[in-house]
């Protein structure tokens, strides 16, 4: 089992690494450079790029033990047929109106060179908060029997939180690892970690990365 709060994780200790999946939540170009999306936002993507030697460590632990891992990307089509009047809107006010940032296009829709990816790692793409609107993301994970999904990325009170919500919803067991999330509004951060917690883990369970390395350290080790 994972060291966790406000209980240990899985709650009836059954970790299982063919039926888990490390989720890396839109670590790309557009919210981590300092000329992406995020920074023109006026926030300030540091925060965002300091989890990433934990996301790193996270990724090859969870590799060793045979987790699954998928990474998720956020951006529109080219065309921008995917976009509604409405986003339409929301991106002309955001003054990105004749520039690639959260196109599919452009080098701003790709994950940063920081992150350890291999060839077997699973991408979904998405214009939504969540990633499981309008993707296959419920459809890999079924089809690969995952019930048990671990939650890094960014950012944590918004994309993060809107997955982790509808990964509950649709009766998965999460566990949102709070060293390896990260958001440009610190307060918006620590808000969103709290609220996991909340009616005795209304959205899971909350750890730390370490904790999550040791177990899946041990896993690893009764296996080989």
């Amino acid at each position: 089992m994972i060291k966790a709060i406000p209980f240990d994780f899985p709650y009836d200790g059954r970790l299982e690494p063919q039926h888990t999946a490390l989720l890396v939540i839109d670590l790309q170009e557009d919210f981590l450079s300092p000329t992406g999306y995020f920074a023109r936002k006026g926030y300030d993507p540091s925060p965002l790029r300091a989890i990433l030697p934990a996301v790193n460590r996270l990724i090859a632990a969870a590799r060793t033990a045979g987790l699954t891992i998928i990474h998720t990307r956020q951006g529109y089509r080219v065309d921008m047929a995917d976009m509604t009047p409405y986003e339409k809107w929301r991106r002309k006010r955001a003054g990105l109106d004749g520039t690639d940032v959260l196109l599919r296009s452009g080098p701003g829709f790709q994950i940063v060179a920081d992150i350890d990816m291999a060839p077997q790692d699973i991408i979904v793409d998405k214009t939504c908060n969540s990633a499981f609107t309008y993707t296959d993301l419920e459809l890999v994970l079924r089809a690969r029997d995952i019930t048990h999904l671990i939650f890094t990325g960014c950012t944590t009170d918004v994309c993060v939180h809107t997955t982790l919500r509808e990964a509950c919803d649709r009766n998965f067991q999460c566990l949102t690892i709070s060293d390896a999330c990260a958001s440009g509004d610190r307060y918006a951060h620590e808000a969103a970690l709290h609220m996991v917690t909340v009616e005795d883990g209304v959205f899971g369970a909350l750890a730390d990365s370490e904790a999550v390395i040791s177990a899946l350290s041990r896993l690893a080790g009764v296996a080989s």
